[in-house]
């Protein structure tokens, strides 16, 4: 594996000029983070906590459940490289949108399906991509496309979790993900 920076950045609020932000939910955060870090155009990705309670959180108080906060990675793209479609593509191609609060294992409300958009082209584009996406399910979509709000970046150790663990982040790798905890 070669080396990498692992230097964790400080909370992504704003993007680059010519640059854009997205935030997804779909379940644990770290696989959902690996993803988009195989991206090309995905120019810097952060796990945190958004979509709940205002104020400051934490990995207990969210999976304690009472900051009603999603597991999410907000990352910060090119689109001259990468468009929003093709990011909506992996975030529902990474998870089953279909199971509420909750993703294989894991249970709860942060490990619920949300896409929380930037900007209005997002939204429009987030909810086409839900109705086409839905053709292909029996079961309903519980993915909820809301309007970013805060985020809170997750503690230092949640960053890049399996990167650091040794898995394959390089752009293009399409290595298996392996969830641990």
């Amino acid at each position: 594996m070669a080396t990498q920076d692992l230097t964790i950045p400080s909370v992504i609020s704003t993007s680059r000029e010519g640059t854009q932000l997205a935030t997804f939910a779909a379940g644990c955060f770290w696989s959902v983070e690996l993803v988009f870090q195989r991206k090309d155009g995905v120019l810097q990705t952060q796990v945190g906590y958004t979509g709940g309670h205002e104020g400051s959180t934490t990995y207990k108080e969210v999976c304690s459940g009472t900051t009603n906060h999603a597991e999410a990675v907000r990352l910060e793209f090119d689109p001259k490289v990468i468009s929003y479609d093709t990011l909506l593509t992996a975030f529902w191609n990474k998870h089953d949108p279909t199971q509420g609060s909750r993703q294989g294992g894991d249970v709860g409300t942060q490990y619920r399906s949300a896409i929380f958009y930037h900007t209005e082209e997002q939204r429009n584009l987030a909810e086409a991509s839900k109705v086409e996406r839905q053709k292909l399910y029996e079961n309903k979509i519980t993915t909820e496309i809301v309007p970013a709000g805060t985020f809170y970046a997750a503690e230092t150790y949640h960053q890049r979790y399996l990167e650091k663990g040794g898995q394959c982040a390089s752009k293009g790798c399409s290595d298996n993900i392996r969830c641990y905890g």
